[in-house]
């Protein structure tokens, strides 16, 4: 059992509320994306971009 405390804690039906299934999978159970199939692969615009999970800033680097 993880008795790690983390900043954000949501039940699991509220992660699977707020998540798409892909995501879900990828998140929640440690799946992967399929190799090319991030929207964000080749985004160069700038911009801050917020994480679906816990809604935190992610500036782009570009």
């Amino acid at each position: 059992m993880d008795s790690h405390t983390y900043p954000v804690t949501r039940t699991d039906a509220e992660w699977r509320a707020r998540l798409t299934p892909e995501q879900y999978a990828v998140m929640r159970n440690h799946g992967t994306e399929r190799p090319g199939s991030c929207a964000l692969l080749h985004e160069k615009r700038a911009g801050t971009f917020s994480c679906v999970g816990c809604d935190q800033p992610c500036s782009n680097p570009s």
